[in-house]
């Protein structure tokens, strides 16, 4: 019996949040190092290391009904982090679409592959004798 097939859009879903959680624990590091008299350091770790774990722990949901939307909020957050350090907007604007074309070209390739599979049951269902691989067949004989 085949392996159930992972969704792809769950891969880029995750592989986009993993990157930035990256991207905003090292975004934390320099809002600590440059920022510091501004805001409260303790507040600067902890929100910024809390933002990064939770989108670690978002990857966990993708595969829910509501894991995408959660994803796009995490999307905005990201965006809003600009408030205090400005080059944020344009690396959560670069995020926002990485994560868009991820969610859309995922959701057409997983459409593609379950098309791909039905097509092969059915054909293997019209051809039971030559269903089996070569193996299975030399096995047969």
């Amino acid at each position: 019996m085949p392996k159930k097939r992972r969704s792809t859009k769950v891969m880029f879903a995750s592989t986009v949040l993993l990157l930035e959680a990256f991207v905003m624990f090292f975004a934390t590091l320099a809002v600590f190092g440059l920022r510091r008299g501004e805001f409260p350091p303790a507040l600067i770790l902890g929100v910024g290391i809390g933002l990064s774990v939770v989108m670690i722990v978002a990857c966990a949901f993708l595969s829910k009904p509501w894991g995408v939307g959660l994803g796009w909020i995490l999307q905005l957050v990201l965006i809003l982090t600009g408030i205090f350090e400005p080059a944020m907007f344009l690396v959560g604007a670069l995020f926002a679409i990485a994560w868009w074309y991820g969610i859309r070209t995922g959701i057409r390739l997983d459409r593609e592959a379950g098309q791909r599979a039905r097509e092969q049951a059915e054909w293997e269902a019209a051809h039971p004798d030559q269903a089996a691989g070569p193996d299975q067949q030399a096995q047969a004989t």
